[in-house]
């Protein structure tokens, strides 16, 4: 290859791939993030997509090189070296050429501080600059990352200014059109095979209503935002978000090979995590999570490392494996802080500037878990003991770090931490060894946070050597329920935060014995809930009312996986997903255990509730609509049973409408045939008339075999 010594990209690279020198072997390197260009569609072309992508290869035909500038300028020695580099970075993003890496050299050898980098396509090379425009090799050395045709596209800029053609403004569509439902209905999304389908659930009517439905929607789950105004799903490429009434695409997040998300509480971010698993097995596994503004799309904050350094404590699953979210949410509608568990701390970060709080770790030694409250920021941790310092629950009040309520535990084997949907109270299990130290009793640290001082209430099962084996609060009120026992048929007990007078005290309600019941779902609004049975139980389902402390049903889906109520607490669905091969599909209920409509679905793999928007009426006020019900429900029977009505009549009218088309081409195409048969006579005279014409029956019989077969008396 001529020696190039002066410092023309377009002749350089001209010269390097009319001639590749041999390239460097390929080597594994792991990137805290692999993504794709910003203007990837995911697969997937947006409705509003009518014309056509422009192309990323252009004129030039190098649409797949990039200019890495700002390199080291190093000798001749070291360009083997840097090339490494260069290759080990690169190849994680794209496949990168065989001799696909020229560095241009001077007279005396030295590199010129830049290269060129080739891949096999234009999207690897543009997400190649996309993602490590700006990155740091060393504290000295920055990448400035360019496509090699921007250079051909700036030189033909012309030097006389023509103003861009403006664009007709076209508002967007109503993200919250589907809460102004006239019937007022629920729309919940399911996903079976590779259909995708966005349903109203009319459960006065014991149907459902299709919204919106596309296949290949999505490559793995879909997942609505915490207030319903996004519909997330997922592909090779990253996230894409859709929402109002036509469900139009509103934003990419590019990440390659996303696996979770998790929105923070007021959908102002997005979170999405990857891992990459090493061809090396003596490497370690790597991580990426990305943090996006969910609006316009921008990535904020990139995190990323081995994966035993996120996999910390109570963090940490079955096998030393992550658990969801690793990063989690302060509670509250602004989304100001974020956190994660570390070795002997939990590091925090604020938004927007996603930077760590006050440039430092909350260091807590030995802390093992943490849970944000869902109301404010107010965060409880869990750290083991260490040496002789006992155990602790502790309290601590976001920003300022501030101590509000502590407690001490002993001979503790494992802690569990459950906060109030509305931040009213802290329940923390705790499972504590016996003397004997052979076996464990559970019992419940219970705080009051909206008292003064926070008092606390410690509460034991009278039979110690019980398991719980679930523990659920009610979501508006201050009632939770435990399963616990040791058989097949284990007890629920209700107990309730408050007595009768509505003092403090933890007070036993009653328990239900002999239940086949290992998961317990609260109503949204209270008051009713769902024990179940779900997997190797088969699909019990028992309806109970906690307020009479009555049974009002008992029925079974059999071999059900999961139930999940309305955001309204009327109706409840229960599911049999594709873990089993058998009965896939759902069955939908009422609050009272009637089953209004059943859907069976081949390969049925989850079903989801779209949430509402939170209510802007205080509780007392939602208290008071309660007591008042009746009084209210009669006001409104009248108009809802106007609106069915109204709707069953839109329903005929709309075919009657669809009848009056038909009959119309109907008898368009008759009247066609007619002149058709008049113009055939006419041409062809008596050869074109239809001959008369009779029809006879005849029947065939054949013998097919005889035998002969001894009768015995």
């Amino acid at each position: 290859m001529a020696a190039v010594t002066e410092l023309d990209p377009l002749e350089v690279a001209r010269s390097l791939f009319r001639d590749q020198p041999a390239g460097f072997p390929y080597e594994n390197f792991d990137l805290e993030e692999l993504i794709l260009p910003e203007d990837d569609d995911m697969g997937i072309r947006s409705d509003e997509d009518e014309e056509e992508e422009e192309e990323l290869e252009t004129e030039t035909g190098f649409g797949s090189v990039i200019v890495v500038d700002c390199l080291p300028v190093v000798p001749e020695d070291k360009h083997e070296k840097l090339a490494n580099v260069l290759k080990k970075i690169y190849s994680q993003i794209g496949n990168v050429r065989e001799g696909g890496i020229f560095m241009p050299k001077d007279a005396n050898n030295m590199s010129k501080g830049f290269a060129f980098v080739e891949f096999f396509s234009p999207q690897e090379a543009q997400a190649a600059r996309a993602q490590t425009d700006g990155y740091k090799l060393d504290k000295n050395h920055t990448f400035k990352v360019s496509m090699f045709d921007d250079f051909d596209r700036y030189a033909k800029v012309p030097d006389v200014y023509a103003a861009p053609e403006i664009k007709e403004y076209s508002a967007a569509e109503n993200l919250h059109s589907w809460m102004l439902d006239k019937l007022s209905r629920d729309q919940f999304a399911i996903k079976y095979g590779d259909e995708v389908v966005v349903m109203w659930n009319d459960g006065r009517r014991f149907r459902s209503e299709e919204a919106y439905k596309r296949t290949y929607w999505t490559e793995s789950f879909v997942q609505w935002s915490p207030m319903g105004n996004y519909l997330a799903t997922m592909h090779r490429q990253g996230v894409a978000v859709w929402g109002g009434p036509s469900f139009q695409r509103l934003a990419r997040y590019s990440h390659q090979n996303v696996q979770l998300i998790e929105f923070s509480p007021a959908e102002k971010y997005l979170m999405t995590y990857s891992s990459i698993e090493p061809t090396n097995p003596r490497e370690k596994v790597q991580v990426a999570l990305n943090v996006f503004d969910t609006r316009s799309g921008k990535k904020l904050r990139i995190f990323g490392g081995n994966m035993e350094d996120y996999a910390i404590g109570s963090s940490a699953g079955p096998g030393g494996a992550l658990r969801w979210p690793i990063f989690k949410w302060a509670g509250g509608l602004e989304d100001k802080y974020f956190a994660r568990l570390a070795k002997g701390a939990i590091k925090i970060y604020e938004t927007p500037e996603m930077t760590q709080l006050d440039k430092k770790d909350l260091k807590l030694e030995g802390v093992q878990d943490f849970e944000w409250s869902p109301a404010e920021p107010l965060l409880a941790a869990y750290t083991q003991e260490v040496g002789d310092r006992p155990a602790n629950i502790t309290l601590y009040r976001i920003p300022e770090r501030t101590n509000v309520r502590s407690k001490q535990l002993f001979n503790v084997s494992d802690v569990k931490i459950f906060w109030h949907p509305q931040g009213d109270y802290l329940a923390v299990k705790v499972d504590r060894f016996t003397k004997t130290k052979k076996s464990t009793y559970t019992g419940f640290e219970l705080f009051s946070i909206r008292e003064k001082d926070i008092p606390m209430d410690v509460l034991e099962l009278p039979n110690k050597s019980e398991k719980v084996l679930s523990f659920a609060w009610e979501p508006k009120g201050h009632r939770f329920a435990l399963v616990h026992g040791d058989s097949a048929r284990p007890s629920v007990s209700f107990y309730s935060m408050k007595d009768d007078k509505g003092k403090l005290g933890v007070k036993h309600l009653g328990t239900l014995a002999n239940k086949a019941c290992n998961g317990i779902h609260w109503s949204p609004m209270g008051h009713n809930i769902v024990l179940s049975g779900l997997k190797a139980l088969n699909g019990q389902l028992e309806f109970f009312n906690v307020d009479e402390f009555e049974v009002l049903a008992a029925a079974e889906h059999f071999m059900a996986t999961d139930v999940e109520w309305d955001p309204t607490g009327r109706y409840v669905a229960s599911s049999v997903t594709s873990i089993h091969q058998m009965e896939n599909g759902f069955n939908m209920w009422s609050f009272n255990g009637k089953l209004l409509y059943t859907m069976p679905r081949d390969r049925f793999g989850q079903l989801s509730w779209r949430p509402r928007v939170p209510s802007l009426l205080p509780r007392e006020k939602e208290e008071e609509i309660r007591k008042g019900l009746k009084e209210y429900s009669r006001r409104y029977d009248e108009e809802d049973e106007a609106l069915l009505l109204q709707a069953d009549a839109d329903v005929l009218q709309e075919r009657a409408k669809q009848q009056q088309e038909w009959d119309a081409a109907a008898a368009a195409r008759q009247e066609y045939a007619a002149q058709l048969r008049a113009f055939y006579e006419a041409t062809y005279g008596e050869a074109a008339k239809e001959k008369e014409y009779s029809m006879t029956t005849v029947v065939v019989e054949q013998l097919l075999d005889v035998r002969e077969e001894p009768y015995n008396v």
